[in-house]
């Protein structure tokens, strides 16, 4: 194998494991240079996961999305809205749709 064919290979190695992040995540980001405006599909009071579904059981998405309700309000609990494949990103395609209720 030449140089350039190997230094090429692991420029693309090294590209995909830098954008490859498989632990879940709140879909919310602040817009730059902002400090209300947000991004993503997460809103208060109805969080947003992505995660991938062959490391993480619902389970623990359903407890993360419990902490993001009860950061939000107080005695709130997350219940599932629904679940999309593929709309997140490439390591990580499910994402998961919450609604914080209070607890009764």
């Amino acid at each position: 194998m030449s140089t350039l064919k190997l230094t090429l290979l692991c420029f693309i190695v090294l590209a995909i494991s830098s954008c490859s992040q498989v632990r879940p995540f709140e879909d919310r980001q602040r817009e730059p240079g902002t400090v209300y405006i947000y991004k993503g599909s997460s809103k208060p009071g109805k969080p947003a996961i992505c995660y991938n579904s062959l490391f993480y059981e619902e389970a623990e998405i359903k407890e993360m999305a419990d902490d993001l309700c009860k950061k939000y309000q107080a005695n709130t609990k997350a219940k599932l809205l629904k679940v999309d494949s593929f709309s997140c990103r490439l390591f990580v395609p499910s994402k998961a749709y919450y609604q914080c209720d209070v607890e009764k």
